[in-house]
This record gives structure tokens, C-alpha cells and sequence, in this order.
């Protein structure tokens, strides 16, 4: 059975969506009819509306989503991507590279909810999607930081479906593999896909749009699950 997502009049604003995932989601928003707004601090590709911000930074994040509040009247839905992925262990790890990867892939994702949420609660209607990652349970040596941070933003994705339940705004999680994009070619020493695909499996960006289309969508009546692709990722232990 072919199943198909129409978005039409739909806004859904993407963090991170100028590459991989995030920016085949943002192709199949318009191509389904709704308005993808790309958040990231390079460009998209042309036809997609992008807004240059820094989520770390939540004056930067109210400010741009009081903007596409102003040009489009309302967000329909969040997916919050954005993430960095430096690679260092524990003990060689500074203090400016813990607190930005934090910064970028924790704070980031709670000033973006907390911008775009409160109007989701006045019309009693949105999706917040954010990312997490397989490594926030097996861990992975050298992306500590990365890790805890895709961790703790489970428990704070769990936390908002929670509080927002009763107003119909529907908070999920999903993990979408490993997955063929740039920023896991630099993070992973630029392995070949055949390497990837031989010992834990890859997927590509496409790959994760379907789910994310079905949670941004009405047809997902779930709040506070994490959906998973993750394939293999007791393997990655093994893979340094």
C-alpha cells in the first residue's frame, strides 16, 4: 500500500536542514505542498526559505521565528536537527568544545521549542520532532559529548510531551540510523559507504524522511515515543 503525506498550507520549520536529513525533509515538505523554513547557519539549496541563524544562541532563535511568525502567520511544525559532532576523547576533550556541542545540539533544540511551542498551544495544534541517536544508549568512545547531549534530549523531548499533552501539541523523538550525510563522513574519518554499509549498515537522508512526514502528520496520534531506526548499533562498539 502506498502511503503518501500531503502538506499542503502546512509551515514546518527545520534546525540543521541546509544539508543531509534535514534538507531532504524540507524538499519533501514543499514537494508535498507545505513551506519548509530552513534554520542553519550556511545556506540550502535554492527554492527553500532559509533563515541564518546560530541555534545556540536564543535571541537569535526568537528572533527568527518571530519572523516567520510575521510572514506566515503561524508553525505548524519543528524538527529540530541541528547538531555538531566533534570527535575527541573524554580526557582530551576541552571546555569549549563540550560546552558548544552542547550548546548547539541541547540548548538549541530547547530554545527552538521554547520560540515555537507557545503559538502550537494557542491554536491547539503541532508537532515538534526532534532528533536523538543510538549512541545516547551505547555510548560510543570519542563522542561523549555528542552523545550525552542526544541522551539528555530524550528525557527533555518526554518531559515537553508531557507538559504540552493536554493542549494538542504532540512532541516525538526519532532516531534515524546511520545515516550517508556530510556531517557523518567528517565525524567518521571520511570511511567509504561500503565500509559502513558492511559492518552496521547505511542508510540515506531519504530514508528518514518518510518517519518524520508521519509524525509531523495528523496520522501520527502518539506523543512522547522515540521512533527508531537504528540497525546494528550494538556493533558500533567495535568501530572506532
Amino acid at each position: 500500500m502506498k502511503v503518501s503525506f500531503d502538506a499542503t498550507g502546512e509551515v514546518v520549520v527545520i534546525t540543521g536542514g541546509a544539508r543531509g536529513i534535514g534538507a531532504a525533509l524540507a524538499q519533501a515538505v514543499n514537494g508535498a505542498g507545505g513551506t519548509a523554513i530552513v534554520f542553519d547557519v550556511t545556506p540550502p539549496a535554492d527554492g527553500v526559505e532559509y533563515v541564518e541563524v546560530d541555534v545556540a544562541d536564543r535571541s537569535a532563535v526568537q528572533a527568527a521565528v518571530a519572523g516567520v511568525l510575521e510572514r506566515h502567520g503561524r508553525i505548524d511544525g519543528l524538527v529540530a536537527g541541528a547538531a555538531v559532532q566533534p570527535r575527541s576523547t573524554v580526557l582530551e576533550m576541552d571546555a569549549a568544545e563540550w560546552t558548544r556541542t552542547l550548546q548547539v545540539n541541547l540548548d538549541g533544540v530547547v530554545w527552538a521549542c521554547q520560540a515555537v511551542v507557545p503559538q502550537m498551544v494557542e491554536r491547539q495544534s503541532g508537532s515538534v520532532v526532534v532528533f536523538t541517536s543510538g549512541l545516547a544508549s551505547t555510548g560510543y568512545a570519542g563522542a561523549s559529548a555528542y552523545a550525552a547531549s542526544k541522551a539528555a534530549l530524550v528525557a527533555f523531548a518526554k518531559s515537553l510531551a508531557v507538559e504540552v499533552a493536554g493542549d494538542r501539541v504532540r512532541v516525538n523523538v526519532v532516531a534515524p540510523g546511520v545515516i550517508d550525510t556530510e556531517q557523518f563522513r567528517t565525524a567518521n574519518g571520511g570511511a567509504d559507504r561500503e565500509h559502513w554499509h558492511d559492518t552496521i549498515g547505511i542508510g540515506d537522508p531519504d530514508d528518514v524522511v518518510g518517519p518524520l512526514l508521519f509524525l509531523l502528520s495528523d496520522a501520527a496520534a502518539m506523543t512522547g515515543s522515540v521512533l527508531s531506526r537504528e540497525r546494528a548499533f550494538a556493533k558500533l562498539t567495535s568501530f572506532i
